[in-house]
């Protein structure tokens, strides 16, 4: 079933509730300003509000997670968004010359949308995801969070579903923090495989002829052979139809091949994607047992194209636009999808094969589970009414719901970062 037909859409009264008692504006405010004192990583930050109706308000700015807090609950929008931190404080934009108002430190920010995938996903299209698409998804965070790891050296990942049919990934390294839109586009660019539009069959180019891939690209192709059998394959069984095995010929660059095995699987249409998938393998086999220098030729050629389409199939597709600029602003953690109602969550790359986007709570779900829920006890003892008895603050209410398991995926991300910060404040301490 897909995620589209089990959903409760938000109203501004659940919206209104949720800022007030639920979202963890505290947790969001430690993850910007990587320490407890704000700091410019905080006070110079832009957020962008989206009212009802479509009102979009941008270059906002705050002292620290209260008054953030205040802002949210008396605009109560339908959500709002992080941008980058700027020469001088945004709100303050009016008023400072243009020449001093620039971005100058951002998240590296990546996002992966699930319609990027509809031509290779057979069970959804457009805006539904079912566990079973979602396997593309996980596949490519696998990838993408090995690849910024080891060829970046990035630590400080955070990987936050959309709410609806994708992921985001925050990187809040200082390094990441400080490249340049330039900079940016060239990781981009070498992340980035999959590339053309519809019209385009082909779109992994990743080398010459049939020369072997870039270590990189052979790394992530172990890691997705096997997603490619189980997901492609006999999962999403892609070269069932007669269209889906006629996208695949598209790719094999050797005509006989193609003219072979186009007449063999139309007159027996019914085979499987994967006995298709062998017939192809055995074509190559079929040219490197003759073992003369055209036939091997065009056997490796051919291996090359397999890699190729299991690629095309399987790696990361990224709107790489949402990556290029410092002043792109990218929907904040726990905001709420508002056709699905389902919370913007934190998601360990570790088990994200077990992440099922259905089980992700709503907003309604944990107001209901709040409703429900024994009353915090009462601060300073005793059952009187007097100051002493008072209850505490509604921001500490998320943690009687099942938000709360990933507002402390949030916070165990966020120590990394004030170890980090209070690490680079010793060295330089040290230096004097």
């Amino acid at each position: 079933m897909a995620v589209a037909d089990n959903t409760e859409p938000t109203t501004p009264d659940l919206m209104l509730a949720f800022y007030r008692r639920l979202y963890p504006f505290k947790s969001l405010f430690t993850w910007l300003n990587h320490e407890h004192a704000p700091t410019k990583l905080f006070t110079h930050r832009e957020f962008a509000f989206t009212l009802q109706g479509d009102v979009y308000l941008r270059y906002n700015s705050f002292a620290n997670a209260e008054e953030l807090k205040k802002q949210v609950c008396s605009l109560n929008p339908t959500r709002f968004e992080i941008g980058p931190v700027y020469s001088a404080r945004p709100r303050d934009k009016k008023t400072v010359r243009p020449a001093a108002f620039s971005p100058l430190l951002r998240e590296l920010v990546f996002d992966i949308d699930m319609t990027d995938y509809d031509p290779i996903r057979t069970c959804c299209s457009g805006a539904d995801i079912c566990k079973r698409c979602w396997r593309y998804i996980s596949a490519a965070v696998r990838v993408l969070d090995r690849a910024l790891r080891e060829q970046f050296g990035y630590k400080h990942l955070l990987w936050v579903y959309s709410g609806r049919r994708g992921i985001h990934l925050w990187i809040s390294d200082r390094e990441a923090l400080e490249l340049t839109d330039d900079q940016r586009r060239a990781l981009v660019g070498w992340l980035t495989v999959i590339q053309g539009g519809k019209e385009m069959h082909k779109k992994v180019n990743v080398r010459i002829g049939a020369k072997p891939l870039p270590p990189s690209l052979a790394s992530a192709y172990k890691m997705l052979e096997p997603v490619f059998h189980d997901l492609v394959l006999a999962d999403q069984k892609c070269f069932s139809s007669e269209e889906g095995w006629e996208a695949l010929l598209h790719l094999i660059p050797d005509d006989k091949v193609v003219k072979a095995l186009r007449e063999h699987w139309a007159a027996h249409p019914t085979r499987s994607s994967e006995s298709k998938w062998r017939d192809f393998e055995e074509e190559i086999e079929e040219k490197r047992a003759k073992k003369d220098k055209i036939s091997e030729k065009a056997a490796a050629q051919l291996a090359a194209a397999k890699e190729d389409i299991v690629l095309q199939y399987t790696y990361p597709r990224l709107d790489a636009e949402v990556s290029k600029h410092r002043n792109h602003l990218l929907k904040a953690p726990f905001c709420v999808h508002p056709k699905t109602g389902r919370v913007c969550v934190p998601v360990d790359p570790r088990t994200i094969d077990e992440f099922d986007p259905e089980r992700v709570p709503t907003v309604g779900q944990l107001l209901r589970e709040l409703d429900r829920a024994p009353a915090p006890a009462a601060e300073g003892g005793g059952g009187g009414e007097g100051e002493g008895a008072k209850v505490s603050e509604h921001h500490a209410d998320w943690e009687r719901t099942s938000l709360k398991p990933y507002v402390d995926m949030l916070d165990r991300h966020v120590l990394g970062l004030l170890e980090e910060t209070r690490r680079g404040k010793q060295k330089m301490d040290l230096s004097w």
